[in-house]
């Protein structure tokens, strides 16, 4: 029995890694983020500590002190707390520092080599969850029309494009027209951008970054993520196969069949 550090942002994730952590016979040591973490952690969690997020020493320190040798990532981390005034410990200050830019890849890569300095390996949460991976073909929904698909392979492009910029990894298109590229403000809030400019049976196209990290920011999408879709009248998300996590797959996609909502892994 090893024990796994979690680092916990917010949403459904770090719930589900802890679960599936446990299963595997490991203990959750968790270190929830004070910003994002949900309360009800403690329940799924063998050992649960709260720090802000710039108390990087603190949390190294307690993890090593719980002897952990492996640490996964869970759960978003809104970007625009490293523009807010977040009180941050010596550590932090040197690694934020040493970036040559703020972009998520550049300052995930720099927090895991200092985990490797303190002799703790980074690890992917794919270890844990590779059945929810999804599988290549219709998950749900209709079939689309040859135009559709056209409007797939345009927006599959743009997506590797700006993905492989850091920018997002989410674009929505209509008609081979951009309606909207994800930035800092996450998947689900584009989505309910491009309804606002392009109206409905627009098409949401998500894609790994082209040197995708497996360790850290994993492409996501769950139960939330469906009902943004009906909501804001998309007329498919499109996602890679083998590459995608989605979070409580079995109950995500029936409720993406019982509402309508197309999702294709390509």
């Amino acid at each position: 029995m090893k024990n796994i550090g979690l680092i916990a942002g917010n949403n459904r994730f770090p719930f589900l890694v802890a679960q599936e952590i446990k299963k595997s016979g490991d203990r959750v040591v968790c270190i929830a983020l004070k910003e994002e973490a949900d309360l009800k952690l403690s329940e799924v969690c063998d050992k649960i500590y709260w720090f802000s997020i710039g108390k990087f020493q603190e949390i190294l320190d307690t993890l090593k002190s719980d002897d952990v040798k492996s640490v996964l990532m869970a759960g978003q981390v809104k970007h625009v707390k490293i523009y807010s005034a977040i009180k941050m410990d010596w550590r932090a200050i040197k690694v934020m520092g040493s970036l040559v830019n703020k972009k998520a890849d550049t300052i995930l890569g720099a927090i895991a080599n200092e985990f490797e300095k303190d002799g703790m390996r980074l690890i992917s949460p794919n270890v844990y969850l590779k059945h929810l991976l999804a599988e290549k073909g219709l998950l749900s929904g209709k079939k689309l029309s040859t135009s559709e698909n056209r409007d797939v392979e345009f927006g599959y492009k743009i997506a590797k494009g700006i993905a492989g910029f850091d920018i997002g990894q989410t674009v929505v298109v209509k008609d081979r027209s951009v309606v909207a590229v994800e930035s800092v403000e996450g998947t689900d809030e584009c989505i309910k951008r491009a309804y606002k400019l392009g109206g409905e049976n627009s098409i949401v196209v998500k894609v790994s970054k082209p040197k995708q990290d497996i360790r850290f920011d994993v492409p996501v999408i769950g139960i939330d993520t469906i009902y943004t879709l009906k909501e804001n009248r998309i007329r498919a998300m499109i996602i890679e196969s083998n590459a995608t996590l989605i979070l409580d797959k079995n109950e995500a996609l029936d409720i993406a069949k019982k509402i309508g909502v197309t999702i294709i892994a390509i």
